[in-house]
């Protein structure tokens, strides 16, 4: 028997899905390629059994189920995943941490167009000056309540998902809509 067991694919796939996103965290606005399209890599990444998770699709909650965590309320959820986000007003109630514990703020996955839509600009830490993306599918003025409910350090993260790329919008990055 070999010292070092090969990874299981879904090993594999999970340190794959890891590393799209902590590179599309390092670098806000920069697609990545994700192993597989859909955010079922990311939840199978990110959530265990001591997380709790908000997941609008029946198929991404029972994958949610599997992991152990418990499924409660959106505004409660240490993750949330949306295919699409009809209503941003929603992100008001969204966990955001405290002064004491900002890491304490929610991480949204929510489902977008790449290229098509409103006009981004990008910068803050990790970005390179700035950088302008366009993202579609998400509603108009997610931006506009972004900006008001988030107070850094405090704030959500926000991962983009289009097929099987990727882009992080981390709380301490600015987002200006052109």
């Amino acid at each position: 028997m070999s010292p070092h067991p090969k990874p299981s694919d879904f090993e594999t796939r999970c340190n794959a899905a890891y590393t799209a996103l902590m590179w599309a965290m390092s670098r806000p606005g920069l697609p990545r390629d994700m192993p597989q399209s859909g955010q079922a890599p990311i939840l199978e990444t990110l959530i265990d059994r001591e997380c709790s998770v908000y997941c609008e699709t029946p198929e991404l909650t029972n994958i949610a189920r599997r992991t152990g965590a418990a499924l409660i309320d959106a505004c409660q959820a240490d993750h949330l995943f949306f295919e699409r986000l009809e209503n941003a007003a929603l992100l008001r109630g969204v966990r955001s941490g405290s002064d004491l514990h900002p890491e304490d703020g929610a991480t949204l996955v929510l489902g977008a167009d790449f290229g098509q839509g409103q006009n981004l600009r990008l910068s803050g830490p990790g970005v390179d000056g700035a950088v302008d993306v366009v993202i579609g599918g998400v509603p108009t003025d997610l931006w506009a309540i972004r900006d008001q409910t988030m107070r850094y350090p405090m704030g959500f993260d926000i991962f983009l998902v289009d097929g099987a790329q990727i882009i992080g919008l981390p709380r301490s990055v600015n987002v200006e809509v052109l």
